[in-house]
């Protein structure tokens, strides 16, 4: 007489349990490779990109950190400057009306950012439309303003 039992079917052949030694190596070949996007994607300024795109409203244009931040990261990725986000000054005329607002942008020469520490090069200024949400600049052009470069 045979016994049948209860337990379902398997569908699947049954593995040997893996060892210590091949748990570290799986994990090491998925930790390097990731860590390696991660410092690449860092590296590139698509975190810093994608941030803003997440953080910046319509209403960011009417808070002067969050419109700094904005551009900080714009004219760094658009290639009006070569420096570090951190090497730049954003110096805010809290005087203007809201649709004229200038910033200047000034190159930083302090901590790790490279130059005379007795300097603050003038870049390039920005002008901001915060009611119609647009922003120019005189970059390459001192005293007269276009649109920001793409």
């Amino acid at each position: 007489m045979t016994e049948t039992s209860n337990a379902p079917p398997r569908l699947t052949r049954r593995r040997a349990p893996l060892t210590l030694r091949r748990r570290i190596l799986r994990r090491v070949l998925m930790v390097v490779p990731m860590a390696g996007l991660v410092f690449l994607v860092g590296r590139m300024g698509w975190l810093d990109q994608a941030a803003d795109k997440m953080t910046f409203s319509r209403m960011s244009w009417f808070d002067n950190t969050a419109l700094v931040e904005h551009f900080r990261t714009v004219v760094t990725h658009n290639g009006m400057t070569s420096d570090a986000k951190d090497c730049l000054l954003f110096v805010l005329n809290g005087n203007d009306p809201p649709d004229a607002t200038r910033i200047e942008v000034l190159e930083k020469h302090s901590g790790s950012c490279p130059g005379d520490r007795n300097t603050l090069p003038h870049l390039f200024t920005l002008q901001i439309d915060r009611l119609g949400q647009s922003a120019q600049t005189d970059w390459q052009s001192p005293g007269l303003f276009h649109p920001l470069p793409h």
